[in-house]
């Protein structure tokens, strides 16, 4: 009875050693990073085993960028947060304070671990003729595009079109009137990227699709190659995803050593090709220049230097009241 007894507590010690070693990480992303993370969380479990640390569960929330941070900000149990674009992330220091002021400097180039470019995708033969910004606001034009209040993929658009008129030599005025009526030919603004691409491509609305060019890729690999076309735009503001660690769920959680590893190893040459083989632009210059094939030229716009510090674009432009609000709504 002893020696039966004893076998039953070892078992349960076992077990309860085990769920305590095992840990989950849930990673709070965007739209339109599916099928990268699909690949990564794979690459990243082999990695992480391989080195001797114990098991580890890794789960994906996706949806519009500013709805996901918001729902972070609410009490989904983010371990990291993965997100197109710097104001989705600072809006957790500024809510609840779940992370420090200088996040983006934990990481390499400000924890954004590669870059992307925003394209024009087109039906097959692009019958309006659609090859750069102002082709947009051609009478008849439907553009689809997300709401830059809710989906960073939106307000890349909104930046990358009032970047333009910059570079022609037009002023802030022009500026206004140009992405107003941009944005006045979307016949839906949709709360995210992928939802957007419904539209465009299953709802069959619209001339054009405006987002990322890794998403272009998402939809050869889903509705197949023949059934539209991809056009660079002459401008596009450079897109930065960045990625961090949610401090207050990781300490609560006791999940912060396997947090950081999981974005660190985003900078390693297997997280770097993992991007470069889901059109995302790698940081590794070397790698970069492996897969150049994939990736045309483009005449990038620095956000920063160009519009001004993430958190004073966000309130200028997209704050309610903000300057989107305005044009979009003929002020």
């Amino acid at each position: 009875m002893k020696r039966l007894l004893s076998t039953s507590l070892l078992a349960a010690s076992l077990a309860l050693a085990s769920s305590v070693q095992a840990a989950t990480l849930l990673n709070v992303s965007y739209d339109v990073m599916r099928d990268f993370y699909k690949d990564y969380n794979s690459a990243f479990l082999k990695h992480w085993q391989a080195e001797g640390n114990p098991e580890l569960t890794l789960q994906m929330s996706h949806g519009g960028s500013s709805k996901q941070a918001r729902a972070v900000i609410d009490g989904l149990q983010a371990d990291v947060i993965t997100m197109n674009m710097a104001t989705d992330i600072n809006a957790l220091h500024d809510n609840g304070n779940l992370i420090p002021e200088n996040w983006a400097t934990r990481l390499p180039d400000n924890s954004a671990p590669f870059t992307s470019a925003t394209v024009f995708i087109v039906r097959k033969g692009n019958p309006k003729g659609l090859k750069d910004w102002p082709d947009l606001l051609k009478s008849g034009v439907e553009v689809v595009v997300p709401n830059p209040k809710t989906s960073g993929n939106g307000r890349y658009t909104y930046l990358s079109a009032w970047g333009y008129v910059l570079k022609q030599g037009g002023d802030e005025k022009a500026a206004r009137e140009f992405v107003g009526k941009l944005f006045k030919q979307a016949p839906v603004l949709d709360t995210g990227g992928r939802a957007a691409t419904t539209t465009f491509m299953q709802n069959n609305i619209g001339d054009v699709l405006v987002t990322f060019e890794n998403e272009a890729e998402m939809i050869a690999r889903e509705f197949g190659r023949g059934s539209f076309e991809v056009v660079y735009p002459s401008v596009s503001a450079e897109a930065e995803p960045p990625v961090a660690v949610v401090d207050k769920v990781v300490d609560k959680k006791g999940t912060r050593k396997e947090a950081e590893a999981y974005l660190k190893y985003l900078w390693s040459d297997e997280g770097q090709r993992i991007a470069a083989n889901n059109y995302l632009r790698p940081r590794n210059a070397k790698i970069l220049a492996e897969f150049s094939d994939r990736f045309p030229k483009v005449e990038f716009l620095p956000v920063v230097k160009t519009f001004g510090e993430w958190p004073v674009i966000q309130k200028t432009h997209f704050n309610d009241g903000g300057v989107f609000d305005q044009v979009y709504n003929g002020q």
